[in-house]
């Protein structure tokens, strides 16, 4: 019989919230018409939809017109990086850390090709943490004409400098935060943050997947990427889904009221995670860093151990946790984040993320820390 499951990897998705599925139930009740048409039935899905700009705007420090939905991250962060980048001169730098999700990289390679941009690598420290100078030193580049920044690390969980940078910078370049981690988790205000877009995704916070949000300053232009509607200024034309919408907004009120509430408790308890695994399975080393970073993510190393065996060994244990982002084609090679940050090979190739949710208890996630404490030592003991 396997043991009872134990998931610590909520930065890939998250369970829906039973709210949210609520809510979206009365929606596809009430408000199944398209939004778009003029009619009463029309009507009372564009009240649900509107509603719901208006209620993530509130959320996120925006503007109900600066809020576009989309599909996901995915699709918002290429909307932003082709978006912003489309009018730059061929040739323009754009900068980003290697560490940025895929759906960040893989836009400024192609743009690479395409328009023959060049990409401004940002360097990473073992802290997890872009520097601020490096940052600078790139910026001041007249060739500088879009930064890619992250809020939260998927893997590591440090927390960028992204207000300073938008603050200083966000005057001659566009400056983009993939906000996905950090919706939901953090305080986020857009206004004060000072970038010109930002993304989250709904299931990384209790919503339902399938439905993300592109932040766009008043004033900003983006080149849209599909054609052929009129729906949300342009910027992502199509039928607007009222019911995921819903789900969206009704999962960040949920989240940021549940995460201002525990966040001391989850600094606590994953101060005590970390403490319990050092202690019975140690050596285990901490990627990244203590303070700026959310206390829903660890990301440890354990010489000795092959993370891909160890992933699956832990599986086997009911822990579900692991290497890397859930978007890099189920890869079990070195994750590209801690390369950027130039770990050691051996800590390298025995990394894992660990990560969880509020309403998780410290109790669950100790007895958790425990199994894979064993898990450890067993494979250990069993190496030649």
């Amino acid at each position: 019989m396997s043991a009872e499951l134990c998931h610590l990897d909520w930065n890939a998705t998250t369970p829906l919230r039973e709210q949210a599925a609520e809510a979206m139930r009365r929606v596809e009740r009430d408000g199944w018409g398209n939004p778009a048409s003029a009619h009463s039935v029309g009507r009372a899905a564009r009240r649900f939809l509107e509603d719901a700009r208006d209620r993530v705007a509130a959320r996120l420090g925006a503007d109900p017109s600066e809020v576009a939905f989309t599909s996901g991250a995915t699709e918002s962060n290429n909307l932003a990086v082709f978006g912003a980048c489309d009018k730059l001169p061929a040739g323009s730098h754009l900068l980003a850390a290697e560490f940025e999700h895929p759906c960040i990289v893989e836009p400024i390679r192609t743009l690479m090709k395409t328009r023959g941009h060049r990409w401004g690598v940002l360097p990473v420290g073992l802290d997890g943490l872009v520097p601020f100078a490096a940052i600078e030193a790139q910026a001041s580049d007249e060739a500088a004409g879009f930064m890619a920044l992250m809020m939260v690390n998927h893997e590591t969980g440090a927390i960028q400098p992204v207000r300073r940078v938008a603050k200083v910078f966000g005057k001659r370049l566009h400056v983009h935060t993939d906000a996905a981690q950090a919706v939901g988790k953090l305080a986020v205000d857009f206004h004060d943050l000072g970038v010109h877009t930002l993304t989250a995704s709904g299931h990384k916070f209790g919503g339902p997947k399938g439905i993300g949000v592109l932040l766009t300053r008043t004033g900003v232009s983006l080149a849209p990427r599909t054609l052929g509607g009129h729906q949300q200024q342009g910027r992502r034309p199509g039928t607007e889904s009222p019911a995921l919408a819903v789900g969206f907004a009704v999962a960040l009120d949920a989240s940021i009221t549940e995460f201002t509430a525990t966040i001391q408790t989850l600094q606590e308890t994953r101060r005590a995670f970390f403490t319990l695994l050092e202690h019975n399975s140690g050596p285990v080393f901490l990627n990244g860093n203590w303070d700026d970073s959310i206390p829903t993510t660890l990301n440890l190393s354990f010489p000795g151990c092959r993370a891909d065996m160890l992933l699956m060994k832990l599986d086997l244990a009911g822990i579900a946790c692991s290497t890397g982002s859930a978007c890099s084609s189920g890869s079990l090679t070195p994750s590209t984040v801690l390369q950027a940050m130039s770990l050691p090979d051996d800590l390298l190739r025995s990394a894992l993320r660990f990560s969880f949710g509020a309403s998780q208890s410290k109790e669950t996630l100790l007895a958790a820390a425990s199994r894979i404490a064993a898990v450890v030592n067993h494979t250990r003991r069993a190496l030649p």
